[in-house]
């Protein structure tokens, strides 16, 4: 009986041995770029530094309110900076970062109306929320929001939050509102 022959075909041999030293380099490369996060700027590291709101609310510091989830990419790619932003205001400014996929939230999810992440929401010292951003941030944003807070000023980026008037859409003008017509705005606040 003969034994079966591997080819020996030169060109054969370098190609196969060229395509699987490029199938390990990317397997490397792939390994490593999944399994490069820096723990500094990870959303797990941010957590564990993270305020308890119920401190937060009660020190008499202004707060920024983080909503996030550990598969937002856009929370993901803001890890960076806003670790950066909570070394340089670390003593201005309380950070707590809430997690939307943890029912515990819910209240705060609610109260604060987050319907998409990440979700900031600026609270004064009283812990009373004054304004909220929606969505990535660049850094200048963020500082900038931030420096206004501590200075007691309107946030230059964002949406400001203040008592509206109650509005059914089944009830347009407001003719079976037990407060009095929606439109007429009588009880309605500004935000400073």
């Amino acid at each position: 009986m003969s034994e079966p022959t591997v080819s020996s075909n030169p060109i054969k041999r370098v190609r196969n041995a060229l395509v699987a030293i490029i199938a390990i380099a990317l397997s490397v490369t792939l390994f490593l770029a999944l399994n490069s996060d820096d723990p500094v700027y990870s959303l797990d590291a941010q957590v564990e530094k993270s305020l308890p709101l119920e401190v937060a609310v009660t020190n008499n510091k202004p707060t920024l309110l983080e909503f996030y989830a550990d598969w937002c990419t856009s929370c993901q790619a803001m890890a960076k900076d806003l670790e950066a932003l909570k070394q340089e205001y670390h003593g201005s400014v309380n950070f707590v970062m809430l997690n939307v996929d943890n029912t515990k939230w819910l209240p705060e999810i609610l109260s604060y109306d987050v319907d998409g992440i990440p979700h900031f929401a600026f609270l004064n010292e009283d812990g009373n929320a004054i304004a909220q951003t929606i969505g990535e941030q660049p850094y200048p944003i963020m500082e900038a929001n931030l420096n206004a807070l501590i200075a007691h000023s309107p946030l230059p980026y964002s949406r400001s939050i203040g008592r509206i008037s109650d509005f059914d859409p089944k009830d347009p003008k407001g003719k079976n509102s037990s407060s009095g017509s929606p439109l007429s705005h009588s009880s309605q606040s500004s935000v400073n």
